[in-house]
């Protein structure tokens, strides 16, 4: 008898376990959930840099919106600074809830113009250019000796410049696997050549926090320029082992750098 209630007791208590793994592996997806959407309600505004567009961020994208957030890529004209910051600032006025907005390489420059509306809570710069106001690239570059991909560009008869095969091969993306490089190289957009020489006129960094991304083997903007210009605006700066195209190369480094901003962003 006494045999019989114990083999009756864990029998019992085998049961109870098999019915309790159900519940704590729904727990887990639950909290995973929730950790999803610590975010949920703000949003991150991608905007491209030169002879890129929308997609270059395609690897970044899934990593934000694993958090809640919602993002959106702009797609810039690249014909001015004017037109790229007026393409910027309509994806801006779609936005409701806080904003950060990201610019890479020449974005830069645009959303340091573009990110004055009050919905911008903070910008993170990307291997990019980060003036001042009233200054332009060419104001920036001043005095310093050209980039080694300076003969590789090509103008044509419009006035819009692309890179070389071999230029986006070797320094524009130089990290990535050949197919990708041959891939970006093939569908690069052009950029009009006058968009280095047109100033910001009031640089929105000057009224919110900033951050940013230094990829330590850029060969398009020298990364102790970049160094010297985040000192400047007083950004928050990370390093990742990358090339120009950080986003593409360390998309969870540069994602973990928006998200810190996203996360602190009201």
């Amino acid at each position: 008898m006494l045999r019989l209630l114990r083999k009756s007791l864990a029998f019992a208590g085998l049961l109870g376990g098999l019915f309790a793994l159900p519940a704590a592996h729904a727990a887990q997806p639950a909290a995973q959930a929730a950790a999803s959407a610590d975010l949920q309600g703000k949003n991150v505004v991608l905007v491209h840099g030169a002879f890129a567009d929308g997609s270059s961020w395609d690897k970044v994208i899934p990593l934000l919106e694993a958090r809640g957030l919602h993002v959106v890529a702009v797609q810039n004209p690249l014909s001015s600074l004017a037109d790229d910051a007026a393409a910027t600032k309509r994806v801006i006025d779609q936005q409701t809830g806080p904003v950060v907005l990201v610019g890479h390489s020449w974005a830069g420059v645009v959303i340091s113009e573009a990110g004055n509306d009050d919905k911008v809570k903070a910008l993170v710069y990307v291997a990019a250019f980060a003036p001042d106001d009233g200054q332009s690239i060419s104001d920036i570059t001043k005095g310093l000796p050209p980039p080694v991909w300076a003969n590789a560009l090509r103008k044509d008869s419009a006035g819009y410049l692309t890179l070389s095969t071999e230029a986006v091969l070797d320094d524009f993306a130089q990290d990535l696997p050949l197919a990708q490089r041959r891939l970006i190289a093939a569908t690069q957009a052009p950029w009009f050549s006058g968009c280095i020489d047109q100033k910001v006129d009031q640089a929105a960094w000057r009224g919110r926090p900033s951050y940013f991304v230094i990829p330590t083997h850029d060969r398009m903007i020298d990364p102790q320029l970049q160094a010297k210009m985040a000192a400047h605006i007083g950004a928050t700066v990370t390093h990742v082992n990358a090339s120009h195209v950080a986003m593409a190369g360390q998309p969870q480094q540069v994602a973990d750098v928006i998200i810190e901003a996203a996360r602190k962003a009201q």
